[in-house]
């Protein structure tokens, strides 16, 4: 595997980031932690427009299906001692550099959401990181996650009148971790918190109700399914513990429970707050992009070969918070890492 980096912006706490289709053109957005900008990209790391300057806070972002640029993101999560006043927005495109935004609905504590489609239905799925707080890194009151229906037409809510959320399951301490998977021929999400991993299956009908799976206890930060060894079943992929510094993979047994099958061997100490996490097809091959945000701040890239786990370094001393891939439109694989702690944004094309 082979990559060549190129850095596309300096942003200050650099964090979420999202493919857009706007214009007839892939896109993708970068966004920030604290209070600064969101960017439009093009796919080259080309950057076009600024959509806002503040207030920032965002976690996670993602269009709305079907849409010509519009998309949802978080606002106003600064950290997880400061972020009672979390919303999720509504942003619309009006000309360059003037994109306006709404509020679709206030969710304290906000961490991750995202889009599910079954039988052609949108849902939303939010994912509170916790319930409310009275001090600094007080965790005695766990988050929850929430649904709804997402209508096709966005244009009537506003911080008046806002999307009415579901609670689906509360008592999810630290719920940081949130991953798309593709099950049974619609959208789930992996969903990881202090009581382990579960897998939220939007209903068969939007009367319906949510499908919710514990598939580990481990307590988990975040978690991924992938099938990295081709024999049809899906590993499981999780960083322990929230923020924490172990990187595990289960794999499947005779019983249908997630035992473990391989563990980064590196120390500890070396992989500190293990944070930026994807996971899908590299190259071909499924892989799982993982980086962290303290000890060596590096990033790496998950595979099986010849019978084991292997691992290679695409960036190091860099704290990467997330990344992004996508294929180019002359076929090439990248990712996008907001390298947080360096206050960078790089583009990564991995070649062969």
């Amino acid at each position: 595997m082979n990559v060549e980096k190129k850095v596309i912006s300096s942003l200050n706490k650099c964090y979420s980031m999202t493919e857009l289709r706007y214009q007839g053109e892939h896109r993708f957005l970068v966004a920030a932690e604290k209070h600064d900008p969101c960017y439009l990209f093009a796919e080259d790391g080309t950057q076009l427009e600024t959509v806002w300057t503040e207030p920032g806070g965002v976690m996670t972002m993602t269009q709305v299906p079907g849409t010509d640029g519009q998309f949802l993101a978080t606002h106003k999560f600064y950290s997880p001692n400061d972020s009672a006043e979390a919303k999720i927005v509504i942003a619309t495109p009006r000309g360059t550099n003037n994109w306006e935004i709404r509020t679709l609905c206030d969710a304290p504590f906000v961490h991750r959401f995202g889009i599910l489609n079954r039988n052609g239905v949108n849902y939303l799925l939010v994912c509170c990181l916790k319930s409310s707080h009275e001090y600094k890194n007080d965790w005695r009151f766990p988050g929850a996650c929430y649904g709804a229906v997402l209508p096709d037409d966005l244009s009537g809510f506003n911080w008046e009148h806002q999307l009415p959320l579901t609670k689906l399951k509360d008592g999810m301490l630290k719920n940081h971790g949130y991953s798309a998977v593709q099950m049974d021929g619609h959208d789930a999400a992996v969903i990881g918190c202090e009581e382990g991993t579960f897998l939220f299956a939007p209903p068969e009908t939007p009367n319906g109700d949510w499908e919710i799976k514990q598939l580990c206890a481990v307590p988990a930060s975040d978690s991924v399914l992938l099938d990295f060894d081709g024999d049809g079943q899906l590993e499981l992929g999780c960083i322990s513990p929230f923020h924490g510094a172990s990187l595990t993979i289960y794999h499947l047994d005779e019983h249908g429970n997630y035992v473990p099958q391989w563990k980064y061997d590196r120390p500890e100490s070396e992989t500190e707050m293990i944070h930026a996490t994807w996971a899908g097809s590299l190259l071909g091959k499924p892989t799982w992009v993982v980086g962290w945000r303290k000890g060596t701040k590096n990033t790496i890239a998950i595979t099986w070969a010849d019978g084991a786990y292997q691992t290679q370094l695409i960036d190091q001393n860099t704290g990467c918070a997330n990344v992004l891939h996508f294929v180019s439109k002359d076929g090439r694989d990248v990712i996008v890492g907001t390298n947080r702690e360096i206050d960078e944004v790089a583009l990564y094309t991995i070649t062969e």
